[in-house]
């Protein structure tokens, strides 16, 4: 959908910027939570280039992911895909995946449902238009490079939602839950 805007302004924009500080990993409510979970990816290294087949640009799927030192106590795991460069106040939420199993685990490329997968049946939160599925990176042309931070979080206790929470919701039933946390970031810039 960005990929229409035109390279001017998306040049003009450039210093509009969400931040890392706003990202769901450093909400003031996990400030106390410790890291140890560590999130990885076959396809990309940490702040290394997401491949093209997981953009708007490409082929559209999620990337495959793996998360470990979920704690033995852990009930549920949470999946949040957020864009910290995004020209908007708060980062752009690209996925939110919920009560994945309370162990280590992993995601196969496209595992998410999105434009082009159908995806495992992963329950999913609302992305940043609304929609409850993966949204690939599509970062406006001229902005620069994007951070897409693939953040994991192991709980106490599963979440129960009646419809697809969005960000706000699911950070409020999450506060007091989260034994742990972790983030794997990939990169990706519009030429």
């Amino acid at each position: 959908m960005l990929q229409k805007v035109p390279a001017v302004l998306g040049r003009l924009l450039r210093r509009d910027r969400a931040g890392s500080e706003e990202l769901t990993i450093n909400d003031p409510a996990f400030a106390d939570v410790p890291g140890g979970l560590e999130v990885t990816s076959p396809a990309f290294e940490d702040d290394g280039p997401l491949p093209l087949s997981c953009t708007d640009d490409g082929d559209k799927l999620s990337p495959p992911l793996a998360w470990s030192g979920v704690p033995a106590e852990a009930e549920a795991v949470v999946l949040v895909v957020e864009d910290a460069d995004s020209p908007t106040p708060t980062p752009l939420v690209h996925a939110i995946v919920w009560d994945l199993p309370g162990e280590d685990g992993r995601l196969a490329a496209g595992d998410l449902e999105g434009p082009t997968s159908t995806g495992e049946g992963h329950l999913m939160g609302r992305n940043g238009y609304r929609k409850a599925e993966y949204l690939p990176p599509d970062p406006p042309r001229g902005h620069g490079r994007h951070r897409y931070c693939f953040q994991v979080f192991a709980l106490d206790q599963r979440l129960d939602f009646d419809t697809p929470p969005g960000r706000r919701e699911l950070i409020e039933s999450m506060t007091g839950h989260v034994l742990a946390k972790g983030c794997l970031v990939g990169v990706y810039e519009r030429r």
